[in-house]
């Protein structure tokens, strides 16, 4: 399915070879405007009890998957469904005695919206059904494989530079993840 563009940006990206471009904006274009939808309509999203549910379910796999690539790494940790913490309550909390840190996997890190993205960019992106209905599985599955990637990362950092927590998270590895 090719985009039909307006006769005068058509005759700009042929006269400078920017069919490659093109289909980049059509990305970003996608998964701009999911990311905006998302951010306007999380909180009323998981007040659905099925998404909850399914966030919830995430992020406990991705927490349960982690402890056991912790485990051959073999880091020092105590798992907790549950704990208290500067008294709030956190779930799938990976606690590391030795530097009193903890890593917590909550539900925005579950890879619900990142599914959700790839999900839909793949549906509405141009191309052939014989391939999306084979990559749509795959990418979906890489994104969780990635995304245990970043909470071990995210221990790891805890453990040797957690003054830097902040900027790990937010600048380098959440980036990396998207």
């Amino acid at each position: 399915m090719k985009i039909k563009l307006p006769e005068k940006t058509d005759r700009f990206v042929r006269k400078y070879h920017l069919y490659a471009f093109s289909d980049v904006l059509i990305f970003i274009v996608i998964i701009l405007a999911f990311h905006l939808l998302w951010r306007l309509l999380v909180g009323d999203l998981m007040n659905v009890p099925f998404i909850f549910r399914m966030a919830s379910w995430l992020s406990h796999q991705v927490f349960l998957a982690s402890q056991i690539v912790l485990t051959w790494l073999g880091v020092q940790f105590t798992p907790f469904d549950h704990m208290t913490i500067g008294g709030s309550l956190r779930n799938n909390v990976i606690f590391l005695p030795d530097v009193y840190g903890y890593v917590s996997v909550n539900l925005s890190c579950s890879g619900l919206k990142q599914f959700y993205q790839i999900f839909f960019l793949m549906i509405l992106y141009p191309g052939p059904w014989r391939h999306k209905l084979w990559f749509i599985p795959m990418s979906l599955v890489i994104i969780h494989l990635v995304n245990i990637g970043r909470i071990v990362t995210m221990t790891y950092i805890t453990i040797h530079d957690a003054a830097n927590w902040d900027f790990w998270h937010d600048n380098v590895v959440r980036p990396f993840f998207y």
